[in-house]
């Protein structure tokens, strides 16, 4: 039982498919399929199934996870010196969880920046759930970012940047032009953001603490759309201040100073320990870490 087969066995586990792992590990799908044979002769089990959700594990390969994982990071932690990563040549897939703030404020720049020094890879983006921990921690999810406390404790996490709010209202606004009165925060109807990492909650509790009430007329899920909304009606949404300049820059729309102080909050990105020393999950990192600067 090598590394090779080890590998295998945790991408397809993870993956849920015989191409999509030899995609990440740089192999050919007929070797994925080699190496998949001699496991399932090893442990005299089919191990993964085809269905119609990909290549679910059997019992027996779901009991071997924590044991197998365990082998093939002492292996991976007895070569890490001579472990490369080479961004030119990768074919790697990276699945990176992130809140609507990250999908918004930083995605097109990450797509042209791997366009120029790393053509081949790719990216898989998954949305920010309770899930998002064990996902981490398996390996499903390489990174998560956004502005995610609750990842805080238990999970490696570097701070790209700070943030604040502002409050955005369509430019031709009837009531509102380059000021907004706490008087005329009240009076207008609101638009809510829920989703996870887009800071309500933060916005909800300094306004309940100074006295404050929102007339909220709507609650959105999503974030990406928002703009066109606020454009074509009356309604104010208070959002994390880089997203109202990029609302500002997609939407027919202005962005206005809060006539309330409120927090600023922290944009991280969160790994699990397991990938604290993977050569590919610390160039994605610093390449990470490097784009918050540029943007």
């Amino acid at each position: 039982m090598d590394m090779k087969l080890l590998s295998v066995f945790d991408e397809i586990y993870k993956t849920r498919s015989v191409s999509r792992a030899g995609e990440n590990l740089g192999l050919a799908q007929t070797s994925v399929s080699l190496a998949l044979g001699r496991l399932r002769r090893a442990f005299n089990d089919q191990l993964f199934v085809r269905t119609s959700e990909g290549m679910l594990p059997t019992p027996r390969a779901a009991a071997l996870v924590p044991q197998l994982r365990q082998a093939l990071e002492l292996l991976q932690s007895a070569t890490r010196q001579q472990a490369e990563f080479d961004p030119a040549s990768s074919c790697r897939a990276f699945r990176l969880a992130m809140t609507d703030i990250s999908h918004l404020e930083f995605l097109p720049a990450l797509m042209n920046k791997l366009g120029n020094i790393a053509p081949k890879v790719r990216v898989e983006v998954l949305r920010i759930t309770a899930d998002t921990a064990r996902l981490l921690e398996a390996g499903d999810a390489d990174l998560a970012i956004g502005y995610m406390p609750e990842l805080d404790a238990g999970f490696y996490q570097q701070k790209l940047f700070r943030d604040g709010f502002a409050c955005v209202v369509r430019r031709t606004h009837p009531r509102i032009d380059k000021n907004l009165t706490m008087a005329r925060f009240k009076k207008e109807r609101h638009v809510i953001i829920t989703a996870p990492g887009t800071g309500n909650e933060i916005v909800e509790q300094e306004l309940k603490r100074q006295g404050a009430q929102r007339n909220v007329a709507l609650s959105l899920p999503t974030l990406p759309g928002v703009g066109n909304l606020l454009a074509h009606t009356d309604l104010i949404a208070t959002v994390p201040h880089r997203i109202a300049q990029t609302l500002v820059k997609i939407a027919q729309v202005k962005a206005i100073a809060s006539p309330y102080r409120l927090p600023e909050f922290a944009i991280k990105q969160h790994w699990h320990e397991r990938y604290q020393q993977d050569p590919a999950n610390r160039w994605l990192r610093s390449t990470l870490a490097e784009l918050f600067l540029e943007i």
